[in-house]
């Protein structure tokens, strides 16, 4: 045989060979071939329990936390559980130096001690519809990509409204699905009240901190507990101390039967964003531009943060969620960019769109139409990527720098115009980001921006203030920081107000404010300049998309994750990270006396000594695994991503048995490709929760759940 035909045949049996395991599956869209696969791997209870909008089912126990995070309804007064690092930020809003609970931890003795947190809320899914065809053969005739999404965005938008008139207190959202060739509505019920209930230190609930984070072996108790609140009627309601708490129509049972070695497991939640379906060409922008931006720049202000934190305890509580938040996708991206290096990502994609060349080629109704797509793909690539990598960089070093620049965008952008409820909650929000930002801290981020932006980027994608640095600063970066926080009325909430309630006064006159626009102006700049490059790729990567799926009619395909609900599935597994190496498939509590013993003096591995004693005495109960140990963490090869934080892992019986946290360093490029061998879900186990809770006097909520 000739060594190109070998060569396809065996690209052919890669991508074609989908392991069971593999994907995040529509639970409308369950074809019979994952359906077997799922039984095949010891699914007991019956498929379609999963999910039924017409009765109660497993998917009503499942929301969407917050908009970031996923979590399970666990008791029938509407406990929800979900990820430490997901309610972090609400802990945190509730700490302060006095009563400190992200280092305490926190439990409500009943409802009243329960804490409100004004910007949660949970959404559940209440059915979806595909609506493809009714979008497609509006749009499918059009040529220009600007004009089809024009009226592609029309149409989402009517067909949005029509549930909406229909039922005002429902929301409904379109979204696209395998690059724009499908499209789904989705029909939510939100509830906006929902209260702190429980909440392990953070000694438990982020052990390891950022040396653990994205890691395996891991002993991170992972979790915390809400409750969700309605009216009298059972129905949403903004927050009142007059509401009750929910009562779901289905709730998750709790399994203490633990897991083996090949355990079937599924996870089910919202994956925020996956990227298999990308072009090479598209994956080599991701690392040299977004993923290097985070990396570049948010490592210069995490640096400046941690000082300060490790300097003030004060200053540790107000910065606390903010560094979590962006420390764990600078990690996430030097670990994919590592990987996707390491795996030989780009090279296996590349072979593949040999491979579609080829057919394109030796197919006459596919050459005649895309026999220049991957090479105009490419191109249009090109023409994007000094604008792509410098609209990256001022992204991260401006508008998610310093709180100031961030603060006067919103200000300019701020709708006087809107319902004063509407008003008066936006203008509060605002408010609120002052009571967690420092002057001094920001000024010293500002200064490293101006510098970290400068270094990265050609002189043609500054912004206009650097002129002003280089003329009447005489170039000096600290004296044009200095000067611009001193005469801005954005630096307190007091000067906001001022500017709020003088009408005379003109908004551009701020100094922030004219800082913001210049970086405004710039972005929009660089991006109009690359508009037409950027169409040519919408529409290149949306048409690859299909041509791929149309190869490999044959193939199971999983649209990638759009913070939809989705489903994965696979087995309790451990793995070998490299050559003579081999991990196991669960941790205990030995673990972390291990961890602490050889960090020691470390704050990220700090435990209190009463917790240590505690796990020392080993009185685990009916938590216990088989040996009378303590399990505290365990991996499965389940399909998962960013936003999957929160999501439920069930056994083959749709019982709980943890919580889905993180993923692993050694599989960091699995959003644009899962390798089954590396690919692991890193969960906490709930036997370990209920322990803790328990413990921490929280027995009162384990009476509350159904346990198995």
């Amino acid at each position: 045989m000739k060594k190109q035909t070998i060569f396809f045949l065996l690209l052919l049996l890669i991508t074609t060979s989908i392991h069971a395991d593999e994907g995040m599956w529509m639970l409308t869209n369950l074809n019979k071939q994952t359906r077997k696969a799922m039984k095949e791997l010891g699914l007991q209870m019956n498929i379609d329990k999963l999910y039924n909008p017409q009765k109660p089912s497993l998917s009503d126990a499942v929301v969407n936390f917050g908009g970031f995070c996923s979590g399970v309804v666990v008791s029938s007064d509407g406990l929800v559980f979900t990820n430490h690092h997901c309610g972090f930020n609400a802990i945190q809003q509730h700490s302060s130096v006095e009563r400190d609970i992200l280092k305490d931890g926190y439990v409500a003795e009943n409802y009243t001690q329960e804490l409100p947190c004004e910007e949660l809320y949970v959404r559940f899914l209440l059915r979806t519809e595909d609506v493809t065809q009714r979008i497609l053969r509006e749009v499918s005739l059009l040529e220009s990509e600007e004009m089809r999404q024009t009226l592609t965005d029309s149409l989402i938008y009517v067909i949005q409204n029509e549930v909406y008139e229909q039922d005002s207190t429902v929301v409904a959202i379109v979204d696209a699905f395998y690059g724009g060739n499908e499209f789904w509505l989705s029909v939510y019920q939100d509830y906006d009240d929902v209260r702190l209930v429980f909440a392990p230190p953070t000694s438990i609930g982020k052990f390891g901190w950022d040396t653990d984070n994205w890691m395996w072996p891991r002993h991170t108790g992972d979790f915390s507990v809400f409750r969700i609140y309605a009216d009298k009627n059972n129905n949403p309601a903004r927050y009142s101390a007059d509401n009750v708490p929910y009562h779901p129509p289905y709730v998750a049972p709790v399994s203490l039967d633990g897991y083996a070695e090949g355990s079937f497991c599924m996870t089910l939640g919202y994956p925020g964003s996956t990227e298999r379906y990308l072009s090479s060409f598209g994956i080599e922008e991701m690392m040299l531009s977004q993923n290097q931006a985070m990396i570049d720049v948010r490592g210069v202000k995490q640096e400046i943060w941690k000082r300060w934190m490790n300097k003030d305890n004060e200053i540790a509580i107000k910065y606390a969620a903010k560094y979590d938040e962006s420390s764990n996708y600078w990690k996430n991206s030097i670990g994919t960019n590592n990987a996707i290096r390491e795996l030989g990502i780009l090279e296996k994609k590349r072979g593949m769109e040999a491979t579609l060349q080829r057919w394109i080629r030796q197919t006459p109704t596919e050459r005649e139409q895309l026999l220049h797509l991957l090479t105009d793909l490419d191109l249009a690539y090109k023409k994007r990527r000094s604008a792509a990598r410098a609209i990256s960089y001022l992204s991260e070093a401006f508008m998610n720098g310093p709180e100031l620049t961030q603060l006067a965008a919103i200000i300019l952008n701020f709708d006087y115009e809107a319902e004063e409820t509407a008003l008066v909650s936006n203008f509060k929000k605002i408010l609120k980001q002052y009571e967690n930002m420092d002057a001094n801290i920001d000024k010293e981020v500002f200064a490293a921006m101006l510098k970290t932006y400068r270094e990265h980027v050609e002189p043609e994608f500054l912004p206009d203030f650097y002129n002003t640095i280089a003329t009447v600063y005489n170039g000096n970066d600290q004296a044009f920081v200095d000067s611009l926080y001193a005469s801005s009325k954005l630096t307190t909430p007091l000067g906001l107000q001022l500017i709020v309630n003088d009408s005379t006064f003109n908004l551009i006159e701020d100094f922030a404010v004219s800082v913001a626009l210049d970086v405004l102006m710039k972005g929009y700049e660089i991006n109009n300049s690359s508009m037409e490059a950027t169409e040519q790729i919408v529409r290149g990567e949306r048409l690859f998309n299909a041509a791929v799926r149309r190869m490999y009619a044959h193939r199971n395909f999983y649209p990638d994750a759009n913070f939809t609900m989705r489903l994965s599935f696979g087995t309790i597994r451990g793995y070998n990270p490299y050559d003579g190496a081999t991990y196991n498939y669960y941790t205990t509590t030995k673990g972390i006396f291990e961890k602490v013993k050889q960090h020691q003096g470390d704050t990220d591995f700090y435990v209190q000594p009463d917790i240590l004693k505690a796990f020392s005495d080993g009185e685990f109960g009916k938590y216990a695994n088989d040996e009378k140990g303590m399990n505290v963490c365990f991996i499965s090869d389940n399909d998962i991503t960013g936003g999957n934080s929160g999501s439920a892992m069930f056994n083959a019986k749709g019982e709980l048995m943890g919580l889905a946290f993180d993923g692993n360093w050694e599989a960091m490029s699995g959003d644009i490709l899962y390798d089954p061998n590396l690919q692991r879900c890193i969960g906490v186990d709930v036997r370990y929760m209920l322990y803790l809770i328990e413990n921490f006097g929280g027995r009162h909520l384990i009476e509350e759940l159904t346990i198995r």
